[in-house]
């Protein structure tokens, strides 16, 4: 009995830990159709966030590549691409990374900040006095 106490205590605890960072997995919406765009896996080594596309879930060709992007990451995958990197956590949000978006090949300083009790993440790019934000939704 004692031990599936503690076994799920550590998984409410696990549960609970998941809903104030951003690491898992988050469903992406296209700005232009408004339809889910991608699943991006968002994870956290030694406290820097990095996120990669794990799916596409309407891609308009078998195994799109990235042939507007203007680093390394021309002519890669989309599927397992980096598109976050360098978040550090800065009190309620991760700040001072950069987000890549795959359709243009622009790169973006980005800002993370959980919504709705840690189920919504809005995700901020700026380039200067500019930005967009979007709402993506926790998968797991």
């Amino acid at each position: 009995m004692r031990l599936l106490v503690a076994a799920l205590f550590c998984i409410a605890v696990t549960a609970v830990h998941a809903q104030n960072t951003p690491v898992g997995l988050w469903k992406t919406i296209d700005d232009h159709t408004g339809r889910d765009k991608s699943l991006v896996r968002i994870s956290d080594a030694g406290g820097v966030v990095t996120g990669r596309v794990e799916k596409l879930l309407h891609p308009t060709k078998p195994n799109p590549l990235c042939d507007k992007c203007r680093d390394d990451r021309h002519g890669k995958p989309i599927t397992g691409l980096s598109i976050i990197d360098g978040l550090r956590p800065d009190g309620k949000v991760w700040d001072g990374g950069k987000i890549l978006d795959p359709e243009n090949g622009r790169i973006y300083t980005v800002r993370l900040k959980l919504t709705d009790g840690g189920r919504k993440l809005e995700v901020r790019g700026y380039v200067g006095p500019f930005f967009r934000t979007q709402t993506w939704t926790r998968i797991e």
